[in-house]
């Protein structure tokens, strides 16, 4: 099989996959980098365990409609693992039968193991997030000021990991009124011990602490002609700012942050650290990150 090519429900309806095979899904998919990832990491496994000589990871194109049918294949076929991304992880909370706490609280799943019934779920992303500040701004949620950009998906993961791994305060920006109070609705079962505050994108909060960090989870920065979400001009210039973008590598939210003499990191390291924490769920093994970075650093260029 090649590992580079993208593959259909139909082409898993009428062909088999031999060894143990992993795969991300999604729609569209041909832009990820996580099979040239995991398969780097693979690679460095086998070196010392044969094991995992005949392990490789797919990328399949599934649309939302294919993916009730889709899973149960992916089962039968003895797929180990799958990762989900957009537009498969909410809708596959339906689909499964185990879901851990975490990703129930996130509202989203991201990772599936195989198990003798089906697939249980977990969500790695807020490991994925906590290991990227940790490594490149030397930020850690515990005892932390955080400033959360956007209300969807992948602000609910940051919002669940920050507030379980003991941030101080979280201020949470949005545009949209309503999608905001349904996300501070969704992290009342564990917000109650921190202080958490609402604001308008358009207006950031004052009388901030000296010290915190803003993660932008918004889609804005992924178009060049995009505006930033927030005006870090406004903020204190020990603030740290975190964008969940990593194509292109420095959006116009990080060029204005570097330009106002913050330290600034993308979410290359989020992605890679997610597909760690996955890796090592379905390999039960050490995984090298390194060699995952440096694999997709080079399948970005």
């Amino acid at each position: 099989m090649d590992r580079e090519k993208t593959y259909s429900l139909e082409y898993l309806r009428k062909n088999n996959f031999t060894g143990t095979s992993l795969a991300v899904i999604g729609h569209p998919i041909e832009h990820s980098i996580s099979p040239a990832m995991h398969n780097a990491a693979l690679a460095k496994l086998s070196e010392s365990d044969e094991h995992f000589k005949d392990w490789t990871y797919y990328r399949f194109d599934i649309s939302p409609e294919q993916l009730a049918e889709a899973l149960p294949l992916f089962h039968r076929q003895g797929f180990r693992g799958l990762n989900l991304t957009i537009p498969h992880k909410v809708q596959v909370l339906s689909l499964i039968e185990q879901i851990s706490k975490e990703a129930q609280l996130m509202g989203a799943v991201n990772t599936l193991l195989w198990n003798e019934t089906g697939y249980s779920g977990l969500n790695t992303d807020g490991y994925g997030l906590e290991r990227g500040l940790e490594l490149d701004l030397e930020v850690a949620f515990e005892g932390a000021n955080v400033i959360l950009l956007g209300s969807g998906g992948a602000a609910r993961a940051a919002a669940v990991r920050a507030i379980l791994s003991g941030c101080a305060q979280l201020f949470i920006g949005n545009r949209s009124p309503d999608r905001l109070q349904s996300l501070i609705k969704a992290l009342e079962p564990i917000s109650d011990e921190i202080d958490l505050r609402t604001f308008n994108l358009n207006q950031p909060p004052r009388n901030l602490p000296k010290s915190g960090v803003v993660i932008n989870a918004t889609a804005l920065g992924l178009k060049s002609d995009d505006p930033t979400p927030i005006n870090v001009t406004q903020l204190p210039a020990s603030w740290k700012i975190y964008d969940m973008v990593y194509n292109p590598p420095k959006t116009l939210l990080l060029k204005q942050a570097e330009a106002s003499g913050m330290e600034i990191a993308n979410g290359l390291s989020m992605l890679v650290y997610q597909g760690v924490r996955a890796l090592e769920t379905w390999t039960h093994k050490t995984v090298d990150a390194n060699i995952m970075m440096t694999a997709a650093r080079a399948a970005l260029e």
